[in-house]
């Protein structure tokens, strides 16, 4: 009785594992695991409703229709002021969707970016090899698979972020802790009592802004 208990706990064990993997990779190339309710404002102030959601890969903000998804027109995006999803808000910063999260004092913004890899071709010596970038991205985006909130398994996805800083200075981008650690080279001493009590993962967007915040609030 024992024995087939722990069978049973270790198979209930094994397969929400595998449905933890499964849920973390089906959104990973949406910022949310489903549409959410949200706002489009426009610079003459008229709000709309919609369902919405980021979707990181091709960097368009797509609101769902009817069951279909389609991105924000470029009509749309030219009278565009900011999109509120719950409690986050979005602006365009470079023709491109990015976070805000801070706009006193300084500015930083997050540009949520995503590769995506689709499964390999198979070679003459019988592994896979990847295809070209740029077939790649036709490859997916031909077949709709990208706005898709789920992707096929054999598809890698790799999310990742910019932040983007303007202190006064003009807007600064970072894409490693190396890159801010050498914009704030004038003020090592203070980055360095920071980081060796707090631990700054690049991967990790809380440890990253509170960094930056930090240094902001704390260098002049």
């Amino acid at each position: 009785m024992k024995y087939k208990l722990i069978f049973l706990l270790t198979g209930l064990l094994i397969y929400f594992s595998l449905q933890a993997q499964h849920q973390a990779k089906a959104i990973l190339h949406y910022i949310f695991p489903e549409f959410k309710s949200g706002t489009i404002l426009m610079k003459n102030g008229t709000r709309n409703n919609a369902m919405l959601n980021f979707n990181a890969a091709t960097e368009e903000m797509v609101f769902d229709q009817n069951g279909q998804i389609l991105a924000l027109a470029e009509t749309t995006l030219n009278q565009l002021d900011t999109v509120f999803i719950n409690d986050r808000k979005f602006v365009l910063l470079n023709n491109l969707f990015a976070e805000v999260i801070n706009q006193n004092d300084y500015k930083l913004f997050i540009q949520h970016k995503c590769r995506i890899i689709p499964p390999g071709k198979p070679s003459a010596f019988g592994g896979t090899s990847q295809l070209s970038s740029t077939s790649s991205y036709s490859s997916w985006m031909g077949n709709g698979k990208v706005y898709q909130l789920e992707l096929p398994d054999d598809y890698k996805v790799n999310p990742y972020e910019v932040y983007w800083l303007d202190n006064g200075s003009g807007w600064k981008s970072f894409s490693s802790i190396g890159q801010i650690k050498r914009f704030y080279s004038k003020q090592k001493a203070l980055y360095n009592t920071y980081t060796k009590e707090n631990k700054v993962d690049f991967k990790d967007q809380g440890s990253v802004t509170g960094l930056i915040h930090f240094m902001e609030t704390n260098s002049h």
